[in-house]
């Protein structure tokens, strides 16, 4: 890029290097009314007071501010009462009225408001009207029967007995579960000595069948209305982290799920030695979705435990009523030392200690399994509940007894779950966590006894393996390979 007056290109020569100057044009001087106005323009009247302090603009500023004030306190009207009308003070009969129809604080007794009394034109009646219909709800509850619903109601015995044997022609009555809602029409009546007539009912026979009961020129009649239900399993993943059971429930696993998941993987791995926080825990639920957007779970279906790259993989196979669960490999439960009884870590073994509480050496005849405070505990083998209850430093204490002189003990529970006498099956939930007797914080303490001797819990050991083989484990495999491949988290 160049200039057109540079000197450079007047010494090259040449009529086209000449010809690329220019003359130079004079500019107007401007007027010094113009030029007035421009710097009058440019002052700042108004700076900030706060910013260089001292300077010439400060001063200007103070100075337009001053008389700013100065003129407004000149300019101002003054001050000057406004006159208001007051009120004359009423009394007598004047301020009842005035009090009737207004609105008292609570603080002066609320005692505002008129009632019309009854007065010459009113005639009292016999008796009131009935309405011609009853619209109502009813929920069957805990324990209920459909006929004793009915009848709390307001329906007759006899209508209430026919209504639940149609009901019953479309599913089973004692499958009713707690909580199902009854719509309930109750008609006119003859007199008020005899009950409602039942016009509608309307309920859920059958967690895909709805049915309505209308009555007719012969009596009640029934109308089913299905319902389309979904059958895809639910399955849940995630970190087992602090604590198992809590990671679980979290992650939307229903407690007696859970419970089943906690007794497969416990017939062959040690909750709480084998399992550590980084693991990933999986499940398969049996859910059943309505069209009507109810949702049902059932029972577990698979459990599976990724410990570091190590899977491990359990499915319910068997008949109703006698299933267990088996390995990829077609062989059932294998036990080797006596499962734990809750997911924790042990804290105090077998053996001679130090008492924390009583400060001297004393014999420790169980094993002390640190857990959160109302996680689940369940029974290490299957037995009966021998006593069931407060027993002194145990604080609340189960003792169960097992066949061939064995026996265990659960001590320290928050909550007992099961009663003397009553069988419990291996894993099932007696008890809770806590810290009740001697204790120093929320932890298991579990004794295991053989003929009335103590002994260590972890020397106990059972071997039971069954193996399928051919057409069945062909099966077994199959139903396994179908439950992984179900999405999780749907």
């Amino acid at each position: 890029m160049f200039l057109a007056d540079d000197p450079s290109l007047a010494l090259s020569g040449g009529t086209a290097a000449r010809s690329m100057r220019r003359a130079l044009v004079p500019q107007p001087v401007p007027h010094w009314s113009e030029t007035l106005r421009h710097r009058i323009a440019a002052i700042d009247w108004v700076p900030d007071l706060g910013q260089r302090i001292g300077s010439t603009d400060w001063w200007r500023g103070l100075a337009t501010c001053t008389a700013l004030c100065v003129a407004t306190g000149t300019l101002a009207p003054g001050l000057r009462p406004i006159a208001g009308g007051v009120p004359a003070p009423v009394s007598g009969a004047e301020w009842d009225e005035a009090r009737a129809q207004g609105i008292a604080p609570i603080g002066w007794g609320a005692d505002t408001g008129r009632r019309m009394a009854a007065n010459d034109l009113v005639r009292p009646l016999a008796e009131a009207p009935e309405r011609p219909v009853v619209e109502l709800v009813a929920t069957l509850g805990e324990g209920d029967r459909l006929t004793g619903v009915l009848a709390r109601a307001g329906v007759s015995r006899r209508e209430a007995e026919d209504a639940a044997a149609l009901v019953a022609s479309a599913g089973s009555l004692d499958d009713l579960p707690a909580g199902t809602r009854i719509e309930l029409t109750l008609g006119r009546r003859a007199d008020r000595t005899v009950s409602r007539p039942l016009d509608r009912l309307k309920m859920r026979a059958r967690f895909d069948l709805g049915v309505t009961l209308v009555r007719g020129a012969a009596g009640l009649g029934m109308t089913r209305q299905p319902i389309a239900v979904d059958h895809t399993p639910l399955r849940l993943q995630g970190l087992v982290g602090a604590s198992l059971y809590r990671s679980a429930r979290a992650a939307g696993a229903p407690a007696r799920a859970l419970e089943q998941y906690l007794k497969a993987i416990a017939s062959r791995v040690s909750l709480g030695r084998e399992v550590g926080a980084a693991d990933r825990f999986d499940m398969v639920i049996e859910r059943e979705r309505a069209a009507t957007g109810e949702v049902r779970l059932g029972q577990l279906m698979l459990a599976g435990l990724d410990r570091g790259g190590r899977p491990l993989r359990l499915v319910r196979w068997g008949e109703p009523g006698h299933e267990s669960w088996w390995d990829p490999n077609g062989q059932s439960e294998r036990r080797g030392a006596m499962g734990m009884p809750v997911a924790g870590r042990i804290t105090s073994s077998f053996g001679a200690r130090m008492h924390p509480l009583l400060g001297f050496m004393r014999m420790h005849k169980g094993i002390d399994i640190a857990a959160p405070w109302g996680s689940p505990v369940q029974a290490a083998i299957e037995g009966v509940v021998a006593s069931a209850g407060r027993s002194g430093g145990y604080g609340n204490f189960i003792k169960l007894a097992h066949p061939a002189g064995l026996a265990s003990g659960y001590g320290h529970l928050s909550r007992i779950a099961v009663r003397p006498g009553q069988r419990v099956a291996r894993g099932q939930v007696i008890g809770y966590v806590g810290s009740t007797g001697l204790s120093t914080g929320p932890h298991l303490h579990w004794e295991v006894w053989r003929n009335g001797q103590a002994i260590n819990p972890r020397s106990i050991s059972f071997d039971q393996v069954a193996t399928l083989s051919g057409e069945t484990l062909r099966r077994l495999k199959a139903r396994m390979a179908q439950l992984l491949d179900v999405p999780p988290g749907r």
